[in-house]
């Protein structure tokens, strides 16, 4: 489900059963990323499969990239692993107007 950036954060902090999930690069999270998100890279493949289907599908996952593409399509393959609950943040950390970590 896309949410716009407002919406996604009153929704996730509202969650206590909330994810932080940054599907970059390691390279793209290391020049930023929002506090307590977890990395997992898209592009590695299937690589990215098994570590999904190592989550918690009873969480709730607040998943961004840097423009929003990424994060739409591992929304989609989150919902074909069993995560129900995957929200992609529309327009991705690009976009983003909160407070970001340097690592």
């Amino acid at each position: 489900m896309n949410l716009s950036q407002e919406d996604w954060v009153a929704q996730l902090e509202a969650d206590e059963n909330a994810v932080i999930l940054d599907v970059r690069t390691e390279d793209e999270f290391n020049d930023g990323y929002i506090e307590n998100a977890l990395n997992i890279d898209i592009n590695k493949g299937q690589a990215f499969i098994y570590e999904i289907e190592e989550l918690d599908k009873n969480k709730n996952y607040y998943v961004y990239c840097r423009s929003g593409a990424r994060s739409a399509k591992a929304c989609q393959i989150m919902n074909e692993l069993g995560i129900e609950n995957a929200y992609n943040l529309l327009g991705g950390i690009l976009d983003w107007e909160g407070e970001t970590v340097q690592p």
